[in-house]
């Protein structure tokens, strides 16, 4: 297996930072993921990572075919080290994530387009798809070596099979479906259209809420030590 396996994990205790605030830092613009960590009682530090998602698939492909596991741990991993990079002073977790949305073996990233979001949901409606998320977690503390730990998640979607084609059309209009893995969102205008989720529920949104949390404790923090928000405290 090689670097992004994601059954590779690093795993570090720092009994000494249990308690202690600990900054959080964001490697991603994403609304969604963003609005879970508030509604979490985290503030994050949002800093955008400037990854060529594209290039870093095609040169990790080289080695091998890539599962849809690989490619989300590849790429969240390459946006926490490609910020971690740019940024030797911050002290504290540096985030990246990474989904993608799989039906009948068909991985579905960001439609980007009309014409695509509205062939995808045509072939999903009635089906069920599992949505991949990519965690990497990486350390950063003054004086010290980073060190990173990953993990993905799963969670399983089904759609309404009787979703109208007037349906689809209105809501791929609105633009929300376009930049949003699998072309669809449980969190606005696309829940109605979703029957059941099997799995974590933030996992569909953005990013997984206890999968993040045992990654910060396998970086030896706890949980609570992120809380930095008004009435979280």
């Amino acid at each position: 297996m090689d670097e992004h396996t994601p059954h590779t994990r690093v795993s570090v205790t720092h009994p000494e930072t249990a308690g202690v605030a600990v900054q959080l830092y964001l490697a991603s613009t994403s609304p969604a993921r963003l609005m879970l960590l508030r509604q979490s009682g985290i503030e994050p530090v949002i800093v955008p990572s400037d990854v060529d998602e594209d290039a870093a698939v095609a040169v990790a492909s080289k080695r091998g075919a890539l599962s849809p596991e690989d490619t989300v741990l590849l790429l969240a991993k390459a946006k926490a080290e490609a910020v971690a990079a740019v940024n030797p002073e911050f002290d504290g977790l540096i985030l990246g994530g990474d989904s993608v949305f799989v039906v009948d073996d068909v991985i579905y990233g960001k439609p980007h387009t009309p014409e695509i979001a509205l062939e995808r949901w045509r072939n999903q409606r009635g089906a069920t798809g599992r949505l991949h998320s990519g965690h990497w977690l990486i350390e950063q503390r003054p004086g010290a070596e980073p060190r990173g730990v990953g993990a993905v998640a799963h969670a399983d979607v089904t759609f309404a099979s009787d979703i109208t084609d007037g349906e689809l059309e209105a809501y791929i209009a609105t633009g929300e479906p376009l930049f949003v893995a699998g072309a669809f969102t449980i969190d606005s205008l696309g829940a109605a259209f979703i029957d059941t989720i099997s799995g974590d529920p933030s996992t569909v949104v953005g990013l997984s809420l206890p999968t993040l949390r045992r990654l910060v404790r396998e970086l030896g923090h706890d949980w609570t030590s992120l809380w930095n928000r008004d009435g979280a405290l």
